[in-house]
């Protein structure tokens, strides 16, 4: 579990079909997409050599290769959202020179963000700067590798948060709700704390200005309106092709900056 992996849907292979899913969800998910955008940020329009950067746990790292620190790499991006964002974002602003990373890792929790963030956050100097990150806090204390409780995750993410308006106050902050479906690895026991764990993680970035990315609501809604849990999270955490590319066209309605 601390070195989970996305499940295998979005290969190097495939990847192309997976821009094509991410162009194609619109018209699969309609309605439900505009309702959960509700919440969308005010326009703040990208600038010249902007800096883009995810960061979270495996589902951002979705097998991004960490021996790349180039930006703009296919490898370096993932198999994930944030390549499929960041392809979407190189594309229509290709005048930009916009420069987009991941530092998504495999198994962090807000404590392991918090020990490297220097590094791979604030010395990248991103202009737009998002962050997934809570599903391992309570994964892994459930396993029995971690004692974390809601309070500490609250109080871990608001001072990095803190900690980053201090050190980036013209970053854009967009914070992305963490999820899971009740399937695969997925049951009751997870529940109820890890609802209190997204409405922290909202409470959190409100407070921080960041712009909210309704990741559950969102997939509450496409299970509810389109195709069952499996379809979106084969294990109930990591995303299939489907899933990824759901939450790259809801980030980027949401975000205004697609």
């Amino acid at each position: 579990m601390n070195t989970a992996e996305p499940s295998p849907g979005c290969t190097r292979r495939n990847l192309i079909q997976c821009g094509v899913a991410a162009a194609t969800i619109s018209a699969l998910s309609g309605a439900a997409i505009r309702s959960h955008a509700a919440e969308a940020a005010p326009d703040a329009p990208l600038a010249q050599d902007d800096v883009i950067l995810f960061q979270g746990d495996s589902i951002t790292d979705a097998g991004r290769d960490k021996n790349i620190a180039a930006a703009n790499d296919f490898r370096a991006l993932g198999q994930g959202y944030a390549n499929m964002i960041a392809s979407a974002l190189l594309g229509k602003h290709a005048g930009l020179r916009l420069q987009c990373y991941s530092r998504g890792i495999s198994g962090n929790k807000v404590p392991d963000l918090q020990a490297r963030w220097q590094t791979d956050a604030v010395d990248l100097k991103p202009a737009v700067l998002s962050i997934l990150i809570g599903v391992n806090d309570l994964w892994h204390k459930l396993a029995g590798n971690y004692n974390g409780t809601v309070a500490d995750y609250e109080q871990g993410f608001t001072r990095l948060l803190a900690d980053t308006r201090s050190a980036l106050p013209k970053t854009r902050l967009v914070i992305c709700e963490p999820f899971v479906l009740k399937c695969g690895a997925v049951n009751e026991e997870w529940f109820p704390e890890f609802t209190e764990r997204r409405a922290v993680a909202k409470r959190v970035a409100e407070a921080a200005g960041a712009t909210w990315v309704p990741f559950q609501t969102m997939f509450d809604g496409a299970i509810n309106e389109l195709m069952p849990p499996e379809y979106w999270a084969g294990d109930g955490v990591h995303p299939t092709m489907a899933g990824h590319a759901l939450m790259a066209k809801t980030w980027l309605d949401v975000t205004r900056l697609g």
